[in-house]
């Protein structure tokens, strides 16, 4: 085991144990130090592989519970984790805005070039062959190919396949950016002025404000659908009262 983390090997032969039935989907695994026990490892090993292997969305950790099987036939075929929309937005604010931060001193004329051709298919200035959206992701992507750092632009470009291959994903993002089609063309340039100007903390902050807005915009259209939820179900009990009230 030392050529490789500890508790990947150890997460490994968890997902063995589950995969051959072992441990079958709602089934709650042992407790951490029967586990350690059973594999010669240290309780923390087993903690560190049954996180990862939430992450990967075949466990799910209760707190004072334990670490309980899920069913791996809910997972997504590409193997992306399940996210929500502002657990997706959050964790691309975190890397992305030190991803502008660390491609700003680096950053080439050639990459700058291409940020301002994706604002202005953005913006609707010039025809392309890929559209608005798909500008705007090509975008954060090209900053991240600035970095030159290979783990960053994996980690970017999985969180945009998390963002455009979910359809519930899709749905939101599509409602809050037709919504704020405006402030995404000013919040970009913002970024890419920063980064004009070789200043990481101007690109940090630029970047980081762009996704503070997304969740205050995500925010709104969650608190708009519990509302017009509301209301739909206000309307349904209140036809239920009058029909019931005809009837006698």
């Amino acid at each position: 085991m030392a050529d490789k983390r500890l508790y990947h090997q150890v997460a490994n032969q968890i997902l063995e144990l589950i995969d051959s039935g072992v441990f079958p989907p709602g089934s709650r695994l042992p407790g951490e130090r029967d586990l350690a026990e059973k594999f010669g490892v240290s309780r923390v090993s087993i903690r560190e592989a049954e996180i990862a292997l939430q992450a990967q969305g075949r466990l799910d950790i209760r707190v004072g519970s334990g670490a309980y099987v899920l069913d791996a036939s809910d997972l997504p075929a590409n193997g992306l984790p399940r996210v929500g929309p502002f657990e997706l937005t959050e964790a691309r604010a975190l890397f992305e805005a030190e991803s502008a931060a660390l491609a700003a001193p680096i950053i080439t004329d050639e990459h700058i070039a291409e940020l301002e051709n994706y604002i202005n298919i953005m913006s609707g200035k010039v025809k392309a062959d890929i559209t608005p959206d798909q500008a705007d992701e090509a975008f954060h992507l090209t900053i991240a190919r600035a970095t030159n750092n290979h783990a960053i632009m994996f980690v970017i470009d999985s969180m945009w396949k998390m963002r455009t291959e979910a359809a519930q994903l899709q749905k939101v993002y599509r409602s809050v950016c037709d919504r704020d089609s405006s402030h995404r063309e000013d919040e970009h340039q913002a970024i890419l002025n920063a980064l004009k100007k070789r200043d990481s903390g101007a690109a940090r902050s630029a970047m980081r404000a762009h996704f503070t807005r997304m969740i205050e915009a995500l925010l709104v259209a969650s608190e708009q659908e519990a509302y017009q939820e509301v209301k739909r179900k206000a309307s349904e009990s209140r036809s239920r009262f009058l029909l019931t009230k005809q009837l006698h």
